[in-house]
């Protein structure tokens, strides 16, 4: 097999940055690709007060390189190199006005500019070190005008010429570093213009999705379903028409998640381990928990989690409609997660309200002042939720992937979800005549059917021997990274037998 030369470029890549499921996605398929043998390196921005470079042993190889963004602008950068593991490079691309004077990877509306120097620095760093990659996968509206200037302003670039573009929608809500539907439609992109200079209010009008659609050689989504939603007008966000165009280019790939990172044999943030020979070990660590949030201590009551963003997309407005009835009944439910701050208000006024059964925590202790009472949850201790918890609810809108979900199921916690885009790929809906499915799904977006839901899991809580078949099940579904891995080799081959 030819090994195949891929970068990736992404805005956040675990350990070193993190958000969401965007930073796992980064850090675990380059980590599958380089297992199957190809040669793999990540190019990320080095966001100096979130990565300790001493901690991660971080390498400074260039300092004060001159980068030409446009015509009238120039800025340096500083160039360092990390692992991700021994083998496969990390380059950071260091600079303080855009990167390193901020305390978060995401900022303002202004983040077109941040990540318009990231993009072209990225550029910069590979024809520096000369990597003359096959492919370069870009993740994300962050990466979304490189596909965009190899197809323009590179194209004859010598170590960039045979190079092919995969571009990875992740969330096409996010298109830009501004709401896109808040654009003028008089000011809206329409991706064929050049550029405004760097310090052109313009700019902060450029849709990077738009662009990096239209240019990019290959289009994937990461969900099979996620692709055939996106090209209608319900789910494409205003783009489906030239995802339409496109149709002959755009996959879907299902996400994985890292099997050596989230395993409950052996996982250190756990209180007790286990796995599916001995799930009953699971209950060790719902009755460590339950003691932690001075719940009430019994592994008989139905204890639910949720490790989402606190935003509408996640499903908050239907989980705050059914909450406070169900909290009605003996149950408990664990929040983690950041956001919407009207939903946390809601969060905190029910929490009030019912101290026993109800918990929220935040992991990202950066976005806070230092004396924020605000409990938080380490990051390496978030599986233990998944660990303690009987149910994990994922009712969203709209989800493109989401890898929460094949988590849960990992450490035993059933998913409630909606049958929708990747989780409608990942969650086959429980089914007791046939005694088949891994979790608990509903079609329509509404708080009846997210209840009713809800309501069929806690029926069949009670039933131990259907309860047991059904978390061994959700346990040893195969959600890896080895067969996504394989399959995005397809397409990167895919991609270099595109003609131009």
């Amino acid at each position: 097999m030819k090994k195949i030369k891929i970068i990736h470029i992404a805005a956040e890549v675990s350990p070193f940055s993190k958000t969401g499921g965007l930073g796992d996605v980064t850090r675990s398929l380059p980590k599958a690709l380089f297992r199957l043998g190809h040669k793999v390196a990540i190019i990320t921005p080095l966001y100096s007060q979130l990565i300790d470079a001493k901690k991660h042993h971080l390498k400074l190889l260039y300092q004060d390189i001159k980068v030409i963004i446009d015509s009238a602008n120039t800025v340096s950068i500083n160039i360092w190199r990390g692992q991700l593991i021994n083998g496969l490079p990390v380059y950071f691309i260091e600079n303080k006005e855009y990167f390193s004077k901020y305390r978060k990877i995401y900022v303002s509306e202004k983040d077109n500019i941040r990540f318009l120097v990231f993009n072209v620095s990225a550029l910069k760093v590979i024809s520096l070190l000369e990597l003359q990659p096959d492919i370069i996968h870009c993740h994300d509206w962050h990466t979304g005008l490189i596909p965009y200037f190899i197809k323009n302003k590179y194209r004859y670039t010598k170590n960039l010429e045979k190079t092919k573009t995969i571009f990875t929608i992740h969330n096409l809500s996010f298109q830009m570093g501004k709401a896109w539907y808040e654009v003028p439609l008089t000011k809206k992109d329409y991706g064929r213009k050049k550029l405004p200079l760097l310090n052109d209010p313009g700019l902060l009008n450029i849709n990077f999705v738009k662009r990096a659609i239209l240019s990019a050689d290959i289009i994937n989504t990461v969900s099979e379903r996620y692709r055939e939603e996106i090209m209608t007008k319900k789910f494409g966000q205003d783009l489906h028409h030239i995802l339409k165009n496109r149709e002959d280019r755009l996959f879907g790939i299902i996400n994985g998640i890292d099997y050596n990172a989230y395993n409950p044999q052996n996982d250190k943030g756990l209180y007790k381990n286990y796995s599916f020979d001995n799930f009953l070990l699971k209950n060790e660590n719902k009755k460590y928990l339950q003691k932690k949030v001075h719940f009430t201590v019994d592994e008989d009551i139905p204890l639910f989690c949720s490790t989402s963003r606190v935003a509408f997309q996640k499903g908050f407005d239907i989980i705050l409609k059914i909450l406070p009835v169900l909290l009605k009944n003996d149950i408990q439910i664990i929040f983690l997660g950041d956001g919407d701050i009207e939903y946390i208000k809601k969060i905190k006024k029910l929490q009030k309200k019912y101290p026993k059964k109800i918990a929220w925590f935040l992991f990202d202790k950066n976005k806070y002042p230092k004396n924020t009472k605000i409990p938080f949850l380490n990051q390496d201790k978030e599986t233990l939720l998944y660990a303690a918890s009987d149910f994990f609810i994922l009712p969203s809108h709209h989800e493109p992937c989401g890898i929460n979900q094949m988590i849960a199921m990992r450490y035993g916690a059933i998913p409630i979800v909606r049958d929708i885009g990747g989780l409608y790929d990942t969650v086959l809906n429980f089914n007791p005549s046939t005694n088949k499915g891994t979790g608990f799904s509903f079609k329509n977006y509404d708080d009846l059917s997210f209840f009713g839901a809800i309501i069929r899991a806690l029926e069949n809580y009670k039933y131990k021997k259907v309860w047991y078949d059904l978390i061994v099940r959700a346990m040893k579904k195969s959600s890896s990274w080895e067969i996504p891995a394989q399959k995005y080799v397809e397409l990167y081959k895919k991609a270099l037998r595109i003609k131009n």
